[in-house]
């Protein structure tokens, strides 16, 4: 009797091994493989720091279109971040005052109030910061110090009323550091919905089958490893030539040591941030030199340098169309411009 229990309760564990081998394996879910990888857009990108309010968000909305603070009365941040090219400028490094070429790409403003940091190099802390330290910039504003730009601004009687609005209680408002706070509040605004967002919110319809194979061949590939988050991508540095030295494939005309020059470590060397690809089919030329005119391109430089891996035309075109996808839709108040208060351009004073 014993021995016949013993068979019965062996065989009934075979089976139950036998019907969990033959079952068919569960299908992943492919948005739930994108959603512990990526994240929707929040509605803006709020920091303790720079708690975000209307008035100062209307302030840094003109100032941001603003010219007449820069050294020669022609750079806004604007300028090099133009709402018609989605936050850029279309050129492989931007000329700022006096007619200086800055030495890197402009990024797109759009959502860069979510990357960990700014610049590509990643020597600005913040929006506050970049907007703050603009001012100073030689290549960007040009000014000599914060004194000299901000007199200029004091000069318009309008904008010392603005500045007292959205920093109450200040006896003397018109600072650089409340210049940065308002520019970053209101670029905290500037996030862009995408279908990509859509179809992480659950409408399966916002991606084309095309963008839906070239989101898993994104992550198959290994793009996702660093370009994810909210942002896809914008939260780590990254060597920018795993594989091999970058501007053999890029051809870039000088070589840029990244993130080297700002700390000195070797480890540092050829280190960029890794930027956010939202809206990158729309921003144009590619990488930190703009060495790279066209995405498809830019993505078959990036397997290569980055992964070692040579991607098959179809697996571009449908990475491409999932890039396509995260494509937002522009802020109202970015693309209409502000009625700038009335002032004439105060020039430096002579040293």
């Amino acid at each position: 009797m014993r021995v016949r229990l013993v068979v019965a309760v062996v065989a009934m564990a075979a089976l139950v091994v036998w019907s969990v081998l033959a079952a068919p394996a569960a299908t992943p879910d492919p948005r739930a493989q994108a959603l512990a990888a990526f994240k929707p857009l929040p509605a803006v990108a709020a920091s303790p720091a720079n708690p975000i309010t209307p008035e100062k968000v209307a302030l840094g909305r003109l100032l941001y279109f603003e010219p007449r603070v820069s050294a020669d009365g022609t750079v806004s941040c604007a300028r090099c971040h133009q709402p018609t090219l989605y936050g850029t400028d279309g050129l492989a490094k931007p000329i700022g005052v006096h007619g200086r070429e800055n030495p890197r790409n402009a990024p797109t403003v759009l959502n860069a109030a979510l990357q960990f940091v700014e610049h590509w190099r990643g020597d600005r802390t913040s929006v506050e910061d970049q907007a703050t330290q603009a001012l100073v910039g030689p290549p960007s504003f040009g000014n000599a110090n914060d004194r000299e730009a901000m007199t200029r601004l004091a000069a318009i009687p309008e904008y010392t009323r603005w500045f007292a609005r959205a920093f109450p209680g200040e006896a003397d408002p018109v600072t650089a550091r409340n210049w940065g706070r308002a520019i970053g509040a209101y670029e905290r605004t500037l996030l862009t919905p995408s279908p990509f967002d859509a179809y992480l919110g659950g409408d399966e319809a916002a991606l084309s089958s095309e963008a839906k194979a070239g989101l898993a061949a994104f992550m198959q590939v290994g793009c996702a490893d660093c370009h994810d988050g909210v942002g896809v991508g914008g939260r780590e540095f990254e060597k920018f030539g795993v594989a091999e030295e970058y501007w053999k494939a890029t051809k870039s005309a000088a070589i840029d040591k990244g993130r080297f020059d700002v700390t000195n470590r070797s480890a540092d060397l050829y280190v960029f941030k890794v930027p956010s690809l939202r809206n990158v089919a729309m921003t144009p030329p590619y990488f930190h030199d703009g060495s790279v005119a066209t995405l498809p391109e830019a993505v078959r430089v990036m397997a290569r340098v980055q992964l070692g891996k040579a991607l098959t035309e179809a697996q571009v075109t449908q990475i491409v169309a999932f890039l396509d996808s995260l494509t937002g839709t522009l802020p109202a108040d970015f693309v209409t411009l502000p009625v700038l208060p009335a002032g004439a351009f105060q020039p430096a004073a002579a040293p």
